[in-house]
C-alpha cells in the first residue's frame, strides 16, 4: 500500500486536519489517519493543504482556443456564439485530441481530477460523419486518459437550430455551422452512442448523455435521450435557461420554461444535471428540487457572456445541489468558479454568508463527482477514489494559514497556480506544480494557432 502524508487535510467540516496519512491501494484510498507529525516511513510527503480532488462537472475543450481572442468585444452570448463556430469548423480527430489533451493537462495542474466534457462536435464540416464516426469521441476519451484524469464523456443530441413558429415543428433547420454537431435524428445519436459506450467505458472514463438544449431538441427527442441515459444509468446533463431570450422563445413556443419541457419529456431525476439554470423561475427550482436534480453553476463564463449570476442561494433553499464547471475556460480556476458561487449572491443580496465554507467546497469535490456519475469520488475517506489534490502554502496568497482558516483561505484566496500536487486513481499527475509528462504551456502554445487559423 502506497502511503501519503499531509500536512494538513479537509476531512469534511470547516477546517482542515494536519498530520493525516492516506493509504492507497487499487486506485482507492484504503485507510485515513491522523495525528501524523512527521511522516511515516516511506510516505510520500504533501506538505501544505489537501483537498480531494476538484471536479469540473461542465466543459467545452474546444473553447480553450478562444480564451484572450473574444472577451473585449461588445455584444452578447449570440454575437460570441459565432466566434465559437469558426474555431469549431477548423476541428478535426488529430488536432482536437492534441487541443483536449493539453487543455484537460491544463486542468490537472489546477487540481482537476475529472472532466465532464459536454461534447457535441461529432462529424466533418457539413454533417457528414467520419470513417470512425465516433472519431472525435474517441478522440476526446484518449486525450483525458493521456493527460491523466478522468473523463466523463457527455455526449450531446443537437438537432435543431432553435425555436423558430414559422415552421410546422416549431423549430428552424440547423444552421451551416451547426449541421457537425448534429446526427439527424435522435435514433442516429442513440445508436452511435451506443457504439461508443461499448468502446470506450473504462476505468478512467463514464459515457453519459448530454441534450444540448430545449432551444436544440424537441421534447419527443428529449424523451428517448432521458430513456437511454435512464436505462442505463448515466448522467445526463442538459444546457437550461442560460439566457433570458431562451426562457422568453421557450415560452412561446411550448407555453412552458426550458426546465418545464425538460421535465414533462422525463428528463428531469437523480441523475440530471441542469447546467446554468441562470434564469430559472421559482417554479423551476422547486420542480428540480423535488426530482432530485442537480445544477453545475459556471461562473466566470456566465459573467464573461454577460449571461447574469446564477441563483444558488434559492437552488439550494429548493433541494438542488449545485456543482461548478470551467464551461468555456475563460480561465481554468476552480477556486475561483467556486468563489464566485458565493461572491455573487453577497453583490446581489447584500449579505455576506450565504453559503458555508464546506459547502462551497463540496461543490467543488463530491457534488462534482456525484455529478459525473463518480459516486465515490470527491472525499477523503476509505473506499474512495484515490484522487486528491494539494495547495502549496508558500505563495503571497496562502502565507499564515493554519487549520482553522485553511479551507477558507483556499476557497476564496487560492488560484490554481496553487496546486503543487495532483494525484488520480492513486498515481502522480502533477508534482512539484507540474504536469508529469506534458509541458503544458508549450502544447497549448503550439496546438491553439493551428486551430484557429484552420
Amino acid at each position: 500500500m502506497t502511503q501519503y502524508w499531509c500536512e494538513m487535510a479537509w476531512l469534511g467540516g470547516p477546517s482542515a486536519t494536519q498530520g493525516v496519512v492516506i493509504g492507497v491501494d487499487g486506485g482507492r484510498i484504503r485507510s485515513v489517519t491522523s495525528g501524523h507529525v512527521t511522516p511515516p516511513a516511506g510516505a510520500t510527503p504533501l506538505p501544505g493543504l489537501t483537498l480531494p480532488a476538484l471536479a469540473n462537472a461542465h466543459s467545452h475543450a474546444f473553447h480553450r482556443a478562444l480564451r484572450g481572442r473574444t472577451h473585449g468585444d461588445r455584444g452578447t452570448f449570440w454575437t460570441w456564439r459565432d466566434l465559437m463556430y469558426r474555431v469549431a469548423a477548423g476541428l478535426d480527430p488529430d488536432n482536437y485530441y492534441r487541443l483536449a489533451r493539453a487543455t484537460f493537462a491544463e486542468m490537472a495542474m489546477a487540481g482537476i481530477g475529472v472532466v465532464g466534457e459536454f461534447h457535441y462536435v461529432h462529424h466533418r464540416p457539413g454533417g457528414g460523419p467520419y470513417d470512425d464516426p465516433n472519431a472525435m469521441g474517441v478522440s476526446m476519451a484518449a486525450a483525458a486518459e493521456d493527460a491523466g484524469i478522468r473523463i466523463t464523456l457527455l455526449d450531446t443530441l443537437y438537432l435543431h437550430g432553435g425555436f423558430c413558429s414559422e415552421w410546422a415543428s416549431g423549430y428552424a433547420p440547423l444552421l451551416p455551422e451547426q449541421t457537425r454537431f448534429s446526427d439527424g435524428s435522435c435514433g442516429e445519436w442513440a445508436d452511435r452512442l451506443d457504439d461508443l459506450a461499448g468502446r470506450t467505458n473504462g476505468a478512467n472514463v463514464v459515457i453519459g448523455a448530454a441534450v444540448h438544449s430545449v432551444r436544440a431538441v424537441d421534447p419527443a427527442s428529449i424523451a428517448i435521450a432521458a430513456r437511454w441515459a435512464t436505462a442505463r444509468q448515466a448522467p445526463l446533463h442538459v444546457h437550461v435557461s442560460e439566457q433570458p431570450s431562451e426562457n422568453r422563445q421557450c415560452l412561446k413556443a411550448h407555453g412552458q420554461t426550458p426546465i418545464a419541457v425538460f421535465a414533462d419529456a422525463g428528463g428531469l431525476g437523480p441523475d440530471t444535471t441542469l447546467v446554468h439554470a441562470t434564469h430559472a423561475s421559482a417554479e423551476d427550482i422547486s420542480l428540480a428540487g423535488e426530482l432530485g436534480a442537480t445544477c453545475c453553476l459556471c461562473p466566470t463564463t456566465e459573467r464573461d457572456l454577460a449571461d447574469g449570476i446564477g441563483p444558488s442561494e434559492a437552488l439550494i433553499d429548493g433541494g438542488v445541489r449545485l456543482c461548478v464547471g470551467t464551461d468555456s475556460h475563460a480561465m481554468v480556476d476552480l477556486f475561483e468558479e467556486t468563489r464566485a458561487v458565493e461572491l455573487g449572491q453577497r453583490v446581489t443580496k447584500l449579505e455576506r454568508g450565504v453559503h458555508s465554507i464546506d459547502t462551497l467546497a463540496q461543490m467543488a469535490t463530491a457534488n462534482g463527482y456525484r455529478s459525473l456519475g463518480w459516486e465515490t469520488g470527491g472525499t477523503l475517506k476509505p473506499g474512495s477514489l484515490a484522487d486528491f489534490t494539494t495547495l502549496s502554502l508558500d505563495s503571497a496568497r496562502l502565507a499564515a494559514t493554519d487549520p482553522a482558516n485553511a479551507l477558507a483561505a483556499a476557497i476564496f484566496a487560492a488560484s490554481s497556480a496553487d496546486v503543487h500536487h495532483l494525484v488520480v486513481g492513486g498515481k502522480p499527475v502533477v508534482a512539484g506544480g507540474t504536469h508529469v509528462s506534458i509541458d503544458v504551456a508549450s502544447e497549448l502554445s503550439s496546438i491553439i494557432p493551428k486551430v484557429v487559423t484552420s
